[in-house]
C-alpha cells in the first residue's frame, strides 16, 4: 500500500517529487509476473467485488480461452455490500467470492483494493494506486466503469481509470513503478444512464458460448445472491440453501435473471451486433456484452480494435 499523502505533506524542504519517490523506497513493490508471450494484458477495474464480473465476464472468459492474461480489480472492498453483514468479515467473504468466480472465468490475476466500500474519493493516492496496477500488469486494454452512474464508487473508479490513461506513460509520475511505453486502449463497460449521454457502444460481444461459464462464476458471488439480488429492497436476506433441490432452483432462477439481463444488452445493441458479425450470426446472438471507446488513451484503428477483440471471424 502506498504512503498516505498525508506523510508526503511532513517531509518539508523536498518537493513532493522527491517525497514520494523517498516514501515509495521503502514500500515493497512487487509486479504481478507475465510471461511475454505475444498475448494481450487485459485489466478490468470495477467498483466492487462483482462489477468486474457483471460487466465483463463472459468478454474476459473469451480472452482466457484464447491465452491472453485478464486482470480483475475491485477499487473498493465491498465491506457494506449486504443487507445485513458489514466490515472486516463481509469483504473478507466478498473477496474470497470473487477469487472463486475469477477462476472460473479463467481471469490470471485478482485483486481487491483495501478502501472501504461506498468511500473511495478521487484522490492522488488513489490515482497512484490506479495507475501502479496498470502499469505492473502491462496493460494492453484498460476497462472500467463510465463515469456518469447512479453509485458514486462506480463513477469514482471510472474518473479514476480517466486520470491514469495518461499518467501510465509518464515516466516522472511515480518513477519507481516503470511507466508504460505505449499507452494502453481503454474502454468503459455498458450502463443504461443516458444523462449526460447514453453508452455508445464500438464493440459488442457475443458471450453465447460462455454464459453457462459466467453464470456459474456469479453463482460463487453469494453473499450478493442471497441479498440484494434476491430482493432489491436493501433490507432482506434469503439465504443459498446449502444443497438439495432448493438450491438448484435458486440457481436456475439466477440463470434466468443474468440471462435478461444480458439478452436485453444483445437485442438493445443489435445493430452494432450485425455490424460486426455479419446479419446471420448478428441477428442470432442472444447475450451480449458491449464496450466504448474511452477517448483519453491510445484510439485504436478499426483493424486494431477487431485484434484486441479477435471474435468476429473475417
Amino acid at each position: 500500500m502506498y504512503p498516505p499523502v498525508t506523510q508526503i505533506k511532513l517531509i518539508s524542504g523536498i518537493s513532493s517529487f522527491f517525497a514520494w519517490a523517498l516514501l515509495a523506497s521503502s514500500t515493497e513493490l512487487v509486479a504481478d509476473t507475465l510471461d511475454d508471450d505475444g498475448k494481450l494484458n487485459i485489466i478490468v477495474f470495477g467498483a466492487h467485488p462483482d462489477d468486474a464480473e457483471l460487466e465483463a465476464g463472459g468478454t474476459a472468459a473469451l480472452w482466457a480461452a484464447a491465452g491472453h492474461h485478464v486482470k480483475f480489480v475491485s477499487t473498493t472492498n465491498g465491506d457494506i455490500g449486504h443487507a445485513r453483514e458489514a466490515g472486516a468479515p463481509l469483504a473478507r467473504r466478498r473477496t474470497e467470492e470473487v477469487k472463486r468466480a475469477d477462476a472460473i472465468l479463467g481471469v490470471k490475476a485478482t485483486e481487491v483494493y483495501d478502501i472501504h466500500d461506498g468511500e473511495i474519493m478521487p484522490t492522488l493516492e488513489n490515482r497512484r494506486k490506479i495507475t501502479k496496477s496498470i502499469r505492473e500488469w502491462n496493460a494492453d486494454v484498460v476497462i472500467a466503469h463510465r463515469p456518469n452512474d447512479y453509485h458514486p464508487d462506480h463513477r469514482y473508479t471510472g474518473i479514476l481509470v480517466q486520470d491514469a490513461a495518461f499518467m501510465v506513460i509518464v515516466k516522472s509520475f511515480m518513477p519507481l513503478v516503470p511507466n508504460l511505453t505505449k499507452n494502453p486502449v481503454f474502454l468503459y463497460t455498458e450502463d443504461g444512464f443516458q444523462k449526460p449521454n447514453p453508452m455508445d457502444p464500438d464493440i459488442v460481444v457475443s458471450i453465447d458460448s460462455v454464459i453457462d461459464q459466467k453464470i456459474d462464476a456469479l453463482w460463487e458471488l453469494e453473499s450478493q445472491i442471497e441479498s440484494y439480488w434476491a430482493t432489491r429492497d436493501f433490507e432482506s436476506v434469503i439465504p443459498v440453501p446449502a444443497s438439495g433441490q432448493e438450491r438448484e432452483a435458486r440457481k436456475a432462477q439466477l440463470a434466468q435473471r443474468m440471462k435478461v439481463r444480458y439478452g436485453n444488452i444483445a437485442n438493445r445493441f443489435r445493430a452494432k451486433l450485425i455490424e460486426l458479425y455479419g446479419r446471420k450470426i448478428g441477428s442470432e446472438v442472444k447475450y451480449a456484452e458491449a464496450f466504448e471507446l474511452c477517448e483519453y488513451g491510445r484510439q485504436p484503428s478499426r483493424d486494431e480494435l477487431m485484434e484486441i477483440f479477435p471474435f468476429f471471424g473475417e
